[in-house]
């Protein structure tokens, strides 16, 4: 059995959501198709398969979708994301639009004269009718009788040429071609509204820069940013976009962060910093070595995220989904049983007026209001926090973070601000040898020098800022002991350099140091020799945020370190936070993490994790939603993570649950509005007090107001 592959599709042309789900659900129903996710709004078909390449798959696909839908063709998918997809959408759209002007102005021209003519001349009246009825609507009807040969009856097109050839068989002419008519301009703006909301989101996120000015020898070159290779040199003017990650080697300028960190207050970075692809400069020429190829940078990991953020649906999308499926259906067989029934049991009625009623039941059995305006309020929410430096990787997530009732946080990097300073040189009091300070910082220096780890890095810059330079030659037989420290043999010494514990493992008698800081142990040839104390800053916004977070609904906060117990219960202190876990090994932060899953077990409510590190990774896996902060963090907490903090401001939790909290209240507001308009007008309808204008309303004109509520989230400020 072969490991099944993710592949990705555009699908051009189709303009029907209720057709993407039909195409949805044949999709998933082939054989070797493990799992489908026609994603509407970004025109877009998401395949995991058995299949061994695209190219097998796409005439599967192609075949499956022209047996829903004509003239929709699948392609493989653009590299460019958003631009090229966004231009073709805009061509077909114009071009559809100028068609469908010209229709209903020509045949608005006919209706119009239909009523001028007299009503005793009324084969005139019809034939003038029927053929505005026929320039207006006569492709619902082509289209409805195709999906009839296909099988595909409960369609909005086969119920409206039903809805309207019916009244043209009781005779209301004028009201056939009025309800045709009013269904394509509703179609019209629909479509218009759809479009410019997902254009207005997609906007949001057109960070993709066009081009990189390539240094070559002593010309520049204007390259596609796919080109450009790691070392390369490139050019960023003012006003330009950089267009991929690197380190600045020559200039110093001001940049607009916005885009990705949704900070509105520049940044200045000087040469020597790193620079990331989606900055804007602002003020100076300057000149980057490329770090990561296109494909690896910032810029090309957010826009990979935010495009897949739709395909994975909430559960209020999967429920409308299914909920859309046997609506259509139960609403046309009611209108049968009116059609057919009542006649024959109700006095003093006739069949043309139980039939009319029925007709009221097609128009308005179209689920189109919600299977469209669902998924658009929380793209539209997916838009708004990416606009505030929040990614959000899918809509369940974002929907999960109205359940979040408990957030488990790291310390260092998450509270803190993970820049650490070595504030104290201590020697042992039961030193013997003639030993200096210098010395000892020397030793743990080329011992750290191999990690990573900011408190090592820390430990390094305070060696080398008085010009000392690290010799690594001097080193032999490294080793890092995950969660205690490192080993190393330092010319003829066997040097030890952790915490408590590796020292206690080590069985080196010291005496231990009480301090705020993160204390660094160091033993020499088993031996305590000394430590260096650590101190790291709490970041600005973390006491405001553990107060909006109570205040937005969560009740327990809860922090995780592998500092001492003396370091996290200070912090906690200065923070509110409700518990702390300290002297946590990376293991043991998952395992505290399931307990604290077992102490909420019958809690229905979710629990986020919010860390840095990549010793955070396996905890941001484990729980509900993962939260990592991206400005700072590492790779494969972003990775991990389901929600990731551009800027590293823990206030930016509180923002993500405020957008999660006003999607969900726009997405309940097009659900209840809608099903209570058109079971309204269902009634009225059924009573034969609603006509066929009012059903016309509660489809066409609902959804479109739906539409535009939808949108109201992407305008709003939550900072």
């Amino acid at each position: 059995m072969k490991n099944p592959k993710q592949f990705k599709f555009d699908i051009i042309g189709l303009d029907c959501a209720n057709c993407a789900n039909k195409i949805e659900r044949k999709i998933n129903d082939t054989e070797n198709i493990k799992e489908a996710i026609v994603d509407f709004l970004n025109k877009k078909i998401i395949v995991i398969s058995n299949e061994g390449n695209e190219e097998n798959l796409l005439p599967i696909l192609q075949k499956i979708v022209d047996s829903v839908e004509e003239n929709v063709k699948v392609s493989f998918i653009s590299n460019n994301v958003y631009s090229n997809k966004s231009n073709l959408h805009i061509l077909n759209s114009n071009k559809e639009s100028n068609e469908i002007i010209k229709k209903i102005i020509i045949g608005s021209l006919l209706f119009i004269t239909g009523f001028l003519i007299s009503k005793n001349n009324n084969l005139l009246r019809f034939i003038i009718f029927f053929v505005s009825y026929i320039v207006i609507g006569g492709d619902v009807l082509i289209t409805a009788f195709k999906n009839i040969k296909k099988g595909q009856v409960f369609d909005e097109n086969f119920l409206m040429s039903i809805a309207t050839i019916g009244a043209f068989l009781i005779g209301e002419y004028p009201e056939a071609v009025a309800v045709m008519l009013f269904y394509q301009l509703g179609e019209f703006f629909q479509n218009m509204a759809v479009y410019k909301s997902r254009n207005s989101i997609v906007d949001l996120m057109n960070i993709k820069p066009d081009y990189a000015n390539l240094k070559v020898n002593n010309s520049i070159e204007k390259v596609s940013p796919e080109s450009v290779k790691i070392g390369d040199l490139i050019i960023v003017k003012p006003g330009e976009k950089v267009p991929l990650d690197g380190k600045i080697i020559e200039g110093n300028s001001t940049f607009d962060t916005s885009t990705l960190t949704g900070e509105s207050i520049p940044r200045d970075i000087i040469s020597g910093d790193e620079v990331l692809s989606g900055y804007i400069n602002i003020s100076s020429l300057i000149t980057i070595k490329v770090s990561k190829p296109f494909y690896e940078s910032t810029i090309s990991k957010i826009l990979d995220l935010v495009e897949n953020a739709t395909s994975k649906k909430s559960k209020t999308e999967q429920f409308i989904t299914k909920f859309a499926r046997y609506y259509t259906p139960s609403v046309v067989i009611i209108a049968l049983i009116i059609a057919f029934i009542p006649p024959f049991i109700v006095q003093n009625t006739t069949f043309s007026e139980w039939f009319y009623r029925a007709l009221v039941f097609l128009v308005i059995s179209c689920p189109c209001a919600l299977v469209i305006s669902i998924p658009l309020g929380f793209f539209g929410g997916i838009g708004s926090a990416s606009k505030h430096g929040i990614l959000i990787k899918g809509a369940n997530y974002l929907e999960a973070l109205n359940n979040v009732d408990t957030i488990v946080m790291d310390k260092t990097g998450t509270l803190t601000k993970g820049i650490f300073k070595v504030t104290e040189i201590n020697l042992s009091n039961n030193l013997k040898e003639n030993f200096t300070k210098n010395k000892l910082l020397k030793y743990v220096a080329h011992a750290e020098s191999f990690s990573n780890h900011p408190i090592a890095k820390s430990i390094v810059n305070e060696y080398e800022k008085d010009g000392n330079i690290i010799d690594k030659n001097i080193l032999t037989d490294f080793k890092e002991i995950s969660g205690y420290g490192v080993k190393v043999k330092i010319e003829e010494d066997n040097i030890v350099v952790g915490n408590l514990q590796l020292m206690k493992l080590e069985n080196i008698l010291l005496d231990e140091k009480e301090s705020l800081g993160t204390t660094v142990y160091i033993g020499i040839n088993g031996n305590y020799i000394g430590n260096i104390l650590i101190a790291d800053e709490i970041k600005e916004d973390s006491a405001s945020a553990i107060i909006n977070m109570k205040d937005n609904g969560i009740k327990n906060i809860t922090m995780l370190t592998g500092d001492t117990k003396n370091i996290g219960e200070s912090i906690a202190k200065k923070l509110n936070i409700d518990k702390v876990y300290a002297e946590l090994l990376p293991h043991q932060k998952v395992e505290k993490l399931e307990d604290i899953f077992k102490e909420n077990n019958n809690n229905k409510n979710k629990i986020a994790f919010v860390g840095d590190g990549i010793n955070d990774a396996p905890v941001l896996a484990r729980a509900d939603i993962g939260i990592a902060m991206g400005g700072l963090g590492s790779d494969a907490a972003i990775e991990a993570a389901d929600i990731v903090i551009m800027n590293d401001e823990p206030s930016k939790i509180v923002t993500s649950i405020k957008i999660a909290k006003n999607t969900r209240k726009i997405v309940w507001q097009n659900i209840t509005f809608t099903l209570i308009i058109k079971i309204i007008v269902l009634i009225l309808g059924a009573g034969g007090i609603a006509s066929i204008w009012e059903a016309v309303f509660a489809d066409v004109g609902v959804a479109l107001l739906a539409i535009l509520n939808a949108t109201r989230i992407i305008k709003k400020k939550f900072d």
